[in-house]
């Protein structure tokens, strides 16, 4: 199967600045992205309808065994290696600007929510997503087939 840009030529840098923009012609404040190499992460932050908003991504990793060989199984010299991690790398940005692209044009043209489209990503008091705080609660409702107690009653939905 094919992955969406698989084979991008275009750098990262202009991927993060076309981010940028489709943020800011969206009415977006306080947008950000970076990179931390170390860590092998990526993230890209801002506010949108009152929300801080943040997709965290794994970048490649040169010591990923899946970047080390070709597609025939053959090793890769160190140099090969390397275009192997910046092509995967483009291909990554290439796709987030896609999914928040998509994102925020569903909402414009009232396909969807803010909220819905963006649910997971929003950032929590803690600095934690609703997406990083649930997951664990889901994955155990699913495992016991059971809903958990809730703790605090939500509001009812008001009638309109």
């Amino acid at each position: 199967m094919t992955r969406y840009a698989e084979g991008t030529t275009v750098p990262v840098v202009k991927s993060r600045a076309e981010i940028e923009k489709l943020l800011s012609r969206h009415k977006c404040s306080q947008f950000q992205s970076g990179v931390d190499y170390d860590n092998h992460r990526a993230v890209v932050q801002f506010k949108a309808h009152a929300r801080y908003i943040k997709f965290e991504m794994a970048i490649p990793n040169a010591s990923d065994p899946k970047y080390r060989k070709d597609r025939h199984g053959w090793a890769l010299t160190p140099q090969g290696v390397t275009k192997k991690v910046e092509q995967a790398e483009r291909q990554m940005w290439r796709a987030l600007l896609l999914v928040i692209k998509a994102k925020l044009e569903a909402v414009e043209n009232g396909i969807s929510t803010f909220e819905d489209e963006f649910l997971a990503h929003i950032v929590l008091p803690d600095q934690r997503t609703v997406g990083e705080y649930i997951r664990p609660a889901i994955e155990q409702m699913y495992e016991t087939g059971r809903m958990l107690p809730t703790t605090h009653q939500l509001p009812a939905k008001e009638d309109t």
